[in-house]
């Protein structure tokens, strides 16, 4: 079906709608003031013209108020000017709500009563009459103005929910962004060292490497990952810096209440990854690594034997990174804490949000 079917159904529907609101009052308000009129077919007959009245009034004052509020819409914003939107509003629709109620009633007298016409028609009590649908007029405007302030305030809200939410899409994918090439990258540095060291292992790293890669594309869509599935994950690039290590490096993984908890994808890999690179792992003096669970939090920690070498630090990734992700995704926060012994980091574990 062509649009323009559909535009002419929507204001027939919207014409069928205000119909029937206007002709529902009228008929009310008829019903109020003269409830045995409507026994009789003469009484009905009688009442007609102030049906009709009641109708053209009721119509008049409700089409006003659209037109009014359709008319601010576009030119002055609640949000930004409300004082003015107020004013130019109510005054502008008790103006129209004025002359309109003024024409019905005069013209009303002058249908109804015999002999009068506009040279004797006495215009001080036409403007009495006109103070009952002024003051309906108040009602109507104020309904009005309630109904425009809300679905404004309503619309804007919702536009800064979706400004907020894509924003945070957005700094949240620029941070995982990270998580892949640097990954990869120091993998591959780590491979071309043990080309040179054995074929064998080098060969038995890059299966490995190509498990876990594996994972890396498989999480980086996601902003949270579950528990068991990162354990599992951290476990197996142990296992493969194990290969490069050899006895250099021992790992400890004490996990077990791992359903239902989540955290962010990569996290531990990042932490793991940190303690490799900036201690030493020998054999006289093994890298310990330790993951542990808490109630609410998952522990890393490690032994402190920093390298005499200075490394430059990986520009937003590691540390920095997991706290950006964290703040993004929860009121929670990473805890860090530097001993003399030891650098140990608390993650703590997000539970996903029903909805």
């Amino acid at each position: 079906m062509s649009k323009s079917f559909y535009s002419s159904a929507t204001i027939f529907n919207s014409a069928k709608r205000f119909f029937l609101l206007n002709f529902g009052i009228s008929t009310m308000l008829m019903l109020i003031s003269c409830p045995t009129c409507f026994l009789s077919l003469e009484g009905i007959s009688s009442i007609i013209p102030d049906w009709v009245f009641s109708f053209l009034m009721s119509a008049s004052l409700s089409m006003g108020g659209f037109k009014v509020e359709e008319y601010f819409d576009s030119r002055i914003s609640w949000i930004e000017k409300p004082v003015k939107r107020l004013v130019l509003t109510a005054a502008a629709y008790m103006v129209y709500s004025f002359i309109v109620s003024f024409i019905l009633v005069l013209g009303y007298v002058m249908v109804t009563v015999d002999g009068v016409n506009l040279m004797n028609v006495q215009y001080t009590r036409i403007l009495e009459n006109t103070l009952m649908p002024i003051s309906v007029a108040l009602m109507i405007i104020t309904i009005f103005i309630s109904r425009s302030w809300l679905y404004e305030w309503r619309s804007a809200a919702i536009e800064a929910e979706q400004l907020k939410s894509e924003k945070f899409a957005s700094q949240y994918q620029s941070l995982k962004d990270q998580l892949n090439p640097h990954f990869l990258f120091n993998s591959l540095n780590v491979l071309s060292n043990l080309v040179y060291e054995s074929a064998d292992k080098s060969a038995e790293f890059i299966q490995q490497l190509s498990k876990i890669y594996r994972y890396v594309l498989d999480v980086q869509n996601r902003e949270l990952v579950g528990l068991e599935k990162e354990v599992v994950f951290a476990e197996n690039y142990l296992s493969l810096q194990k290969i490069r290590f050899e006895q250099s490096l021992e790992y400890f993984i004490d996990v077990n209440q791992m359903k239902g908890w989540n955290i962010p994808p990569l996290s531990l890999q990042l932490l793991l990854e940190n303690a490799i690179k900036h201690n030493i792992a020998s054999m006289e003096k093994p890298l310990k690594i330790f993951i542990q669970q808490t109630p609410d939090s998952l522990i890393v920690r490690n032994n402190l034997q920093p390298k005499l070498t200075k490394e430059v630090a990986d520009s937003g990734i590691g540390l920095e990174n997991i706290e950006k992700r964290y703040a993004l995704l929860s009121d929670k926060s990473p805890k860090i804490t530097k001993t003399g012994t030891e650098f140990i980091v608390e993650l703590p574990l997000l539970k996903l949000e029903k909805s």
